[in-house]
């Protein structure tokens, strides 16, 4: 679909929905999208009174939907366990769509509660362990879809097993690169695990190219000749409104026969900007090997069992 938009959403009455960091940017349109188009929505937000604030949006927005807030912090697995608590009893049971959307960029080296890299432990980890704490209800009537949101800048990543947590060394944007390259492959093992033990569940993945949102002005300013800079001022002529940005999550979410672990992007101007369509993924995301491996170590990081899914 050529140009694919926002009113091209099916009608999604009788599903429900979680959307993670869903009080500004992303997040914010893809809850509202969801709920506008029939979806039981809940906002699944760190910051309790920006929460409140982003559920009155939606609702005066979307005055008939069905949306609830619940609060979490992906940093703190704790929070992750009270949430995916609150979420099952929100959605009644019933969960079609969680889109891990939430997310932090080239942070100073920061710890979680639980000890992690903060970029690592909130963009993989956190949405690892909510993921696998929902699998009790994520697709019990009916088919179900886990969308994780990449970036560009996984293409740049590495995935260190034995220095996941960068006790040995810290980049902020290598960082960032590896925990986007971590979302792809757990998209990845997510679908294959899925697929091996019948359960009807899709693993997707999308990223919103370059888009003005909290997380990008968030972030340091940049210099130098490196891969950061040269995206920087890229996005200065480039950055497209979070309206678009938006748009890879809730295509990989709703459209009809989507393959599985399937990557969504913009489709022009090397992938900042314009229409969703298939996004190119880098030769490390695709390896299988390391996607396991990735879980395994995911799994014994956050207490989890591996098999759940």
């Amino acid at each position: 679909m050529p140009s694919w938009n926002l009113h091209d959403m099916p009608d999604l009455s009788g599903r429900t929905a979680v959307v993670t960091g869903a009080n500004s940017g992303i997040g914010a349109v893809t809850a509202l999208a969801l709920a506008r188009s029939g979806a039981r929505t809940v906002l699944a937000c760190r910051d309790a009174e920006r929460g409140r604030r982003a559920l009155e949006a939606v609702r005066r927005a979307a005055p008939r939907s069905d949306t609830r807030l619940v609060r979490l912090d992906l940093a703190d697995l704790a929070s992750v366990t009270e949430a995916a608590d609150t979420i099952a009893k929100e959605v009644d049971g019933r969960l079609d769509l969680l889109v891990n959307n939430a997310g932090v960029m080239a942070l100073p080296l920061l710890r979680t509660a639980d000890g992690f890299e903060m970029q690592f432990g909130t963009n993989h980890l956190g949405h690892f362990a909510l993921a696998l704490r929902l699998l009790p209800v994520l697709g019990v009537a009916g088919p179900a879809r886990v969308v994780t949101l990449s970036s560009l800048g996984h293409r740049i990543g590495r995935i260190d097993l034995d220095d996941l947590n960068a006790e040995r060394g810290y980049s902020k944007w290598g960082a960032y690169a590896q925990s986007k390259l971590a979302n792809l492959l757990f998209t990845a093992e997510l679908d294959r695990r899925a697929r091996a033990s019948g359960r009807d569940l899709l693993a997707l993945a999308a990223h919103p190219g370059l888009s003005a949102t909290e997380l990008g002005q968030a972030g340091p300013k940049l210099s130098g000749r490196n891969w950061a800079a040269k995206l920087e001022r890229a996005s200065r002529l480039y950055t497209q409104p979070a309206s678009a940005g938006a748009l890879p999550a809730l295509y990989a979410a709703t459209l009809p026969d989507a393959p599985g672990a399937s990557y969504y992007g913009p489709r022009h101007l090397g992938e900042t900007r314009g229409a969703p369509g298939p996004a190119r993924r880098s030769a490390r995301a695709r390896d299988m090997g390391m996607a396991r491996a990735l879980w395994e170590e995911s799994a014994r990081l956050t207490g989890l069992d591996p098999d759940l899914v």
